[in-house]
């Protein structure tokens, strides 16, 4: 592209050369072409704030100095090679995810996505138990494979209708909207204790494995009551099945107070999966099990891509910044910050904001048509209104859920109290242009 590409081209060309279903976000899509920290500029030179990060994926911020040294250190020492050959930034990840990672979790297999990042969980289960059944949650996300979509409990995301045996979803520990309409915690988690007739009724009775997300992210930041995995992975263990824990949005500090979410709930994970933030934007998907699950695998395994010298680099550099600028802790301490500028936007404006939640720096808001009315009829129109208007203001957000209601918003881990406020601040501005 020559410096003269106006816009407008970039978009003609968007049209025109991409699959339609590779959509842009905004009504007026925005052209980013340069970042630092938590601000990004497009085509035009307009500066805008960016609280979703590339989908929580830029995890210290645009263009970090530390993260973009190492690549262009890598880059000019070796670029590619595959993992048919060890590298030096290859062992030094696993290691450090043997280190980071809760439990007994050791051996790593390194691919490109967090698409196959699951995809290569779920072939390890199956191989470990012999088992091919298995238990996934409604309202999650997994990916955009064929394997991944079944997963997925999530309509807007599953082109096809996708027959791959053996899997199953659970009800999803959405307390909002509660599956069974009961109420926490009277309903004594009768989400997690489902599984059991689930399992009983619709599966062979022995599975390989239940995968979940200690949050669900597209799903609109599902947190779940904090018995839940407790209550649930025992019942998969009981079944013979091991528990897969989908950390692709949750890991690397972004839940605040602790590397991974699942450590939240008391829970250690047999099999774990990750991507996006373990980077900061370099793509790379991680699959790390204990040592009897991975030893289990026999056959050969191969990624050209997955765990490259430079995405490799990219992944130590960013996780020696999470760990060196206890960003974990800062995850913890904006996000309150946050999390109490949301809620008290929700004392204000109770008709339309009916459900605040999250963890550390990444939290939601879900929009109704009228929660003092007791409607928790799902209120796009009122999400799409903020959406843009915290746009025109300079504020970029990400939305989810199963019906678009829900604004996601996650910043940087290195947010400052400054961005935090001024993030607040538009969102403040925002609602007031429609909200009341």
């Amino acid at each position: 592209m020559t410096t003269n590409t106006t816009r407008e081209d970039v978009l003609r060309k968007h049209a025109e050369f991409l699959l339609p279903s590779v959509a842009n976000y905004y009504a007026e899509p925005v052209v980013l072409a340069e970042g630092k920290g938590c601000r990004v500029v497009d085509h035009d030179g307009t500066e805008y704030l960016d609280f979703f990060g590339g989908i929580l994926t830029v995890s210290v911020g645009h263009c970090n100095e530390r993260v973009t040294g190492a690549i262009k250190a890598q880059v000019d020492r070796l670029g590619h090679v595959s993992t048919l050959y060890p590298t030096l930034p290859i062992v030094q990840l696993a290691e450090s995810m043997a280190r980071i990672t809760p439990g007994n979790l050791q051996k790593s297999m390194f691919t490109a996505s967090g698409t196959e990042a699951d995809e290569t969980a779920v072939a390890l289960a199956q191989v470990y138990t012999g088992s091919i059944e298995l238990v996934a949650l409604r309202h999650g996300y997994s990916g955009r494979s064929m394997l991944a979509q079944a997963l997925t409990a999530h309509s807007p995301w599953r082109a096809v209708p996708t027959q791959i045996a053996g899997i199953k979803h659970g009800l999803a520990p959405y307390c909002y909207r509660c599956p069974l309409k009961q109420t926490y915690p009277s309903c004594n988690v009768a989400c997690a204790t489902d599984l059991e007739e689930l399992i009983n009724t619709t599966t062979t009775g022995k599975i390989a494995g239940f995968l979940a997300e200690p949050i669900q992210g597209v799903g609109g930041f599902i947190v779940p009551p904090k018995e839940y995995f407790e209550i649930a992975v025992d019942i998969i263990r009981k079944a013979g099945g091991v528990f897969i824990c989908d950390e692709v949005q949750t890991g690397f500090g972004r839940t605040g107070g602790k590397m991974f979410g699942i450590e939240h709930f008391g829970v250690e994970p047999d099999i774990m999966t990750m991507a996006k933030g373990v980077a900061n934007g370099m793509p790379l998907g991680v699959t790390i099990a204990t040592p009897e699950i991975a030893d289990a695998f026999k056959a050969l395994q191969i990624s050209t891509f997955g765990g490259n010298p430079i995405s490799s680099a990219a992944a130590n550099a960013t996780l020696a910044v999470i760990e060196e600028d206890n960003l974990a802790d800062n995850a913890e301490t904006q996000g309150a910050r946050l999390r109490a500028g949301l809620e008290e936007f929700q004392g204000r404006y109770p008709k339309f904001l009916g459900d605040v939640r999250g963890m550390g720096l990444m939290q939601a808001i879900e929009f109704v048509a009228d929660e003092t009315l007791g409607d928790r009829t799902p209120n796009v129109e009122a999400t799409g209104k903020l959406f843009e208007a915290c746009k025109e203001r300079g504020l970029l957000v990400g939305k989810g859920g199963l019906n678009g209601n829900v604004l996601r918003i996650a910043p940087a881990l290195n947010v400052t109290s400054a961005e935090i406020d001024e993030a607040l601040g538009i969102i403040g501005e925002s609602l007031a242009t429609f909200a009341s």
